[in-house]
């Protein structure tokens, strides 16, 4: 049984206020065998695929165009997307974006694709 006196509510506005890199997911908590993370786009990112995972984006602040081979969708704020496993994207944001993630401890940002904006060890704030 797990100590309930470390259980404490997260203010999404105040971790996202800590950090202003891109690209860069911080890890605000843990769930089962995943990582809640957040994270701010801005750009384009790269084409990648998660052999094993599957990940969801929900938009906390602005406005997310995820590109996929067949299809583009916008993503709004309060709005969410999964991307399964093996599906091939392209996360794009015009403007500052501001994502929650929700994937498996085991995923790489950059998934297949190893590149200077890949991130293999996450900062927790």
């Amino acid at each position: 049984m797990r100590d309930i006196t470390t259980i404490e509510k997260v203010s999404l506005a105040e971790k996202l206020s800590s950090f202003q890199d891109y690209w860069s997911p911080k890890i605000i908590g843990e769930l089962n065998d995943s990582f809640v993370k957040l994270v701010k786009l801005k750009g384009e990112f790269v084409w990648h695929h998660h052999e094993t995972e599957d990940e969801l984006f929900l938009v906390v602040k602005g406005s997310l165009l995820m590109k996929l081979k067949d299809r583009d969708i916008r993503v709004e704020e309060g709005e969410f997307i999964i991307i399964p496993r093996g599906v091939e994207h392209l996360p794009v944001a015009e403007e500052e974006v501001q994502v929650l993630l929700l994937e498996p401890k085991s995923t790489l940002n950059t998934g297949n694709v190893v590149n200077e904006r890949t991130v293999a060890e996450l900062d927790s704030i």
